[in-house]
C-alpha cells in the first residue's frame, strides 16, 4: 500500500450509554485509564500511520481536548514539579498529525459518512476506515491494523476487511461476510446484517475496520441510502468496490470489543486489567 492515513469517527450520541452519553463522548469512554480511541490511535501509529483524521460531532471539545496540547496545564504540573504526573499525557498531542473533521446533523446519517466528509483530507493515500469505539486487544503488544496492512501488501489486494470468527449461535448479532478464492487469498464476496443462524454465509463477523485507497470514493459518491434503514452503510459501497477490486478478508488475531455497548464495554474493561496484571 501508499502512505498511510486513519479516518476514525468519533460523531455518534451514544444513545446506549445514555444518560451518561449524554455529555461524554462514547469514544473516550475509559478503558482503564485511557479512552477508548487512545488504544486505537496507538494501534494506528504502530501500523505506520502519521495523519489521522478524527470525524468529530461539530462543537466538539472532548477528542480536540485530548489531542491537543494543553499548555496551561504543562505549565501548572511543571510549575508544581509534577512531571512525572505528566508524563502520561504529553505525548498524546505528538504521536500524530491529527485533523478534526466536523460532521453536522444535515440528514444523512450512516456508517459511510465519515469516510464522505473525510475525502479533501485523504487525498491520494490508501487509509484506514474505523470507528473510534471499537476495540481490538492482544497480549503479545502486536497492532492487527499493520497486520491488515501487511497482508494486503502480501496478497496484492486493494484494500481489507478485518473480520473476527464469532460463535454460529451469535451471528445475528453482526454483519456476516461470505469470501470468495482469488489466487491464494480469501476475498469479500457478500455481507448479511445479522443474518439467522441457519442462513448465515459464514462465521465471519465485519468489525468495521477497513483498508481502503482513493479510488473508493468514486463508489462512496454514487451510494443511495439503504432502502430498509436509510443509513448510508460504508459495508454497501465496500461491497460494490469488491466487485471491481480483490479486498481482502482478514483474520485478526486479537479478541474484539464493541466498546459502543455496555456489556463489550465493561468487558474490555476487564480484559485490559487482567492483561495488565498479568504484565505486572
Amino acid at each position: 500500500m501508499s502512505a498511510l492515513k486513519a479516518v476514525i469517527s468519533t460523531a455518534g450520541f451514544g444513545t446506549r450509554f445514555f444518560p451518561v452519553g449524554k455529555s461524554v463522548n462514547k469514544a473516550m469512554l475509559p478503558i482503564l485509564n485511557r479512552p477508548v480511541v487512545d488504544y486505537l490511535v496507538t494501534e494506528c501509529v504502530q501500523a505506520g500511520v502519521t495523519e489521522i483524521g478524527l470525524v468529530v460531532m461539530a462543537g466538539d471539545t472532548q477528542l480536540r481536548g485530548y489531542f491537543t496540547e494543553d499548555r496551561t496545564l504543562k505549565d501548572y504540573f511543571f510549575s508544581r514539579g509534577w512531571e512525572e504526573k505528566y508524563r502520561p499525557v504529553a505525548h498524546l498531542h505528538t504521536q500524530a498529525e491529527f485533523t478534526f473533521i466536523e460532521q453536522s446533523l444535515d440528514g444523512r446519517y450512516g456508517t459511510a459518512i465519515p469516510a464522505m466528509l473525510a475525502q479533501e483530507f485523504v487525498g491520494d493515500a490508501d487509509f484506514f476506515l474505523l470507528t473510534g469505539d471499537d476495540l481490538v486487544l492482544r497480549a503479545d503488544g502486536g497492532s492487527d491494523l499493520a497486520d491488515l496492512r501487511d497482508a494486503c501488501d502480501e496478497a496484492g489486494a486493494a484494500g481489507g476487511i478485518a473480520v473476527t470468527e464469532v460463535p454460529p449461535e451469535h451471528v445475528s448479532r453482526y454483519g456476516i461476510v461470505s469470501t470468495r478464492r482469488h489466487g491464494p487469498a480469501e476475498v469479500l464476496d457478500g455481507a448479511v446484517e445479522k443474518p439467522a443462524p441457519e442462513s448465515a454465509p459464514s462465521n465471519l463477523a465485519s468489525i468495521s475496520r477497513f483498508l481502503l485507497t482513493p479510488a473508493i470514493f468514486k463508489y462512496l459518491e454514487a451510494l443511495r441510502p439503504d432502502a430498509r434503514s436509510g443509513e448510508y452503510l460504508s459495508i454497501s459501497a465496500l461491497l460494490d468496490y469488491a466487485q471491481d477490486h480483490p479486498v481482502l478478508v482478514h483474520r485478526i488475531t486479537g479478541v474484539y470489543y464493541d466498546c459502543g455497548s455496555i456489556g463489550g464495554w465493561l468487558d474490555a474493561n476487564l480484559a485490559a486489567a487482567a492483561q495488565r496484571d498479568h504484565s505486572a
